[in-house]
């Protein structure tokens, strides 16, 4: 019979996680027993941003997991490192690594400030390199002990329309920047037995970033909720990685391999409306 719980007692280190789809994971995870470390720098409330790493750690806990709170910067070396170095202390290893920590900004290249785009690039694309990085001697030991560790990226497909590329060029090599991390490692790591993949969502997420940034109270209305993106991570990070690596997932085709095709509960607004596809995904 398989694993009712199939993550329980193994550990899941998260960059961000606060609120949103970092947190959902993170719930799905607690719900099973697992440890989870979060990397985060929301410490006090922002009228705008529901949630801080404090109430996300006591929402972890009240889901059933154990939860390492570690107020940081994933734009910083030795930040990571040091909560990979406590996460490892506290919970004996580290098995699940989650790039979900991402900042957006689509204005184009001529209007964007080199600030935003420095942001966009530190935590994306370096940010998943970084904590990925640091995290392969303890992934390799969870190899090596068979607890199928994975890496998940939330990045998209490198779809090389140049409509997306000349929308928003800085966004789009930040995020793509983050996917190749997902190309690289999972053809250097595929001798470790180390699952390294991407996934993102067909349509937009209702999340703070999707109100505040994309289109506010139309754009939530079109979307589904951060519930889809966390059972498809859950399925990919349950996976046997030596069979799933090097993937570009989308997360109602994950659902589907799995047997989940009515997607009704997703929808923020239940009916037959028009869903908004999300970013990097052409009709």
């Amino acid at each position: 019979m398989a694993d009712a719980k199939p993550l329980a007692g193994k550990t899941l280190i998260m960059s961000g996680g606060s609120r949103g789809i970092g947190l959902a994971i993170a719930l799905l995870a607690a719900k099973d027993g697992a440890n989870v470390t979060l990397i985060a720098k929301t410490d006090t409330p922002n009228p705008k941003l529901p949630g801080t790493i404090h109430t996300a750690a006591a929402e972890i806990e009240e889901a059933g997991g154990q939860v390492l709170a570690f107020v940081g910067d994933v734009r910083s070396d030795e930040s990571v490192a040091e909560a990979v170095k406590q996460t490892v202390e506290k919970f004996g290893g580290i098995d699940l690594v989650v790039n979900n920590a991402s900042a957006i900004d689509l204005s184009p290249t001529d209007s964007i400030s080199m600030k935003k785009y420095d942001l966009m690039q530190d935590i994306n694309a370096r940010g998943s390199f970084l904590l990925s990085k640091t995290s392969i001697p303890a992934l390799r030991e969870s190899a090596k002990a068979g607890r199928n560790p994975h890496i998940l990226t939330l990045s998209p497909p490198l779809n090389l329309n140049p409509k997306w590329a000349g929308s928003s060029l800085g966004y789009t090599i930040a995020k793509y920047g983050m996917s190749l991390t997902t190309l690289g490692l999972a053809e250097e790591l595929k001798g470790d037995g180390i699952g390294v993949n991407s996934l993102w969502p067909r349509t937009t997420i209702a999340t703070a970033a999707v109100k505040n940034l994309l289109g506010g109270d139309s754009m939530v209305a079109a979307s589904r909720t951060p519930d889809i993106y966390a059972d498809a991570a859950y399925a990919v990070l349950t996976s046997d990685p030596k069979a799933n690596t090097g993937n570009f997932y989308i997360d109602d085709e994950v659902l589907a391999a799995n047997g989940v095709t009515d997607l009704d509960k997703y929808r923020v607004v239940p009916g037959d409306g028009e869903l908004q596809l999300d970013l990097f995904l052409d009709k």
